[in-house]
């Protein structure tokens, strides 16, 4: 369990800035997530005078990314005509059919989905196709875990699709492992370092140094992937945070 409390809010802001305690932090971090939230990770003990002036070293930083997801998902963007799953190396057009209905998504070929509906209401829109993709991610991401287990001897009770905010997966003391939805949207390469990274978990509930040479003997390429997964926000569209 980790501890998130409320560090300050701005008058420009619909979201507060958070500090966050992480047994598992080594040094403070942060973090800006769609919609302009802001977490500040903290190991144990850190004080908030160090708090705050890691605070104002990046400050401008901050504010340029808080910039750059206003401009991501503007609202006006249009409904997507296409949709990109790099992870499970699929690709679909999508076709949108008015009429006086919910929003319904059908696979109408193995490369097109269409939607009929009141596709006049984006956010009805943006739920049916997350509603898809979470079908698509049950099936998919799992088949995709399992056979990474097998093929490095971990066990795990089983999966859960999430889409977090905060964390592309996660995995816990019982055994479960959460996925994001929006894996889907990664290179297979980032997505399978991930998949390895929760797998470890498994077996060493931290990140000491044990778990990161376990991390390393299934995936020496981890620290470049790490880096990668930071950045991977990027392939996500607007829609699925809405």
């Amino acid at each position: 369990m980790t501890a998130q409390l409320p560090l300050f809010t701005t008058s420009d802001r619909v979201d507060p800035w958070t500090v966050r305690t992480s047994r598992r932090a080594r040094r403070l971090s942060v973090r800006v997530y769609p919609g302009g939230r802001v977490e500040i990770v903290v190991p144990p003990g850190a004080s908030p005078g160090l708090v705050q002036r890691f605070i104002g070293e990046h400050r401008q930083w901050i504010d340029d990314r808080v910039r750059d997801f206003a401009a991501y998902v503007a609202v006006d963007t249009p409904l997507p005509q296409s949709i990109e799953l790099p992870a499970i190396a699929r690709s679909y057009a999508v076709q949108y059919i008015e009429c006086d209905t919910q929003p319904r998504l059908i696979e109408v070929s193995p490369h097109e989905v269409q939607i009929a509906g009141s596709v006049t209401e984006p956010r009805a829109v943006m739920q049916c196709l997350r509603r898809w993709l979470f079908e698509v991610a049950a099936v998919e991401l799992d088949a995709q875990l399992r056979t990474i287990a097998e093929q490095y001897g971990f066990q795990f009770v089983r999966t859960q699709i999430r889409r977090q905010r905060t964390r592309w997966g996660s995995c816990s003391g019982r055994g479960t492992i959460s996925l994001n939805v929006c894996l889907l949207f990664l290179d297979p390469a980032v997505l399978r370092y991930l998949m390895i990274h929760e797998l470890c978990h498994t077996r060493q509930m931290n990140h000491s140094p044990r778990f990161w040479a376990l991390v390393e003997a299934c995936e020496p390429d981890y620290r470049r992937l790490d880096r990668s997964l930071t950045r991977s926000w990027q392939q996500v569209p607007w829609w699925m945070f809405g």
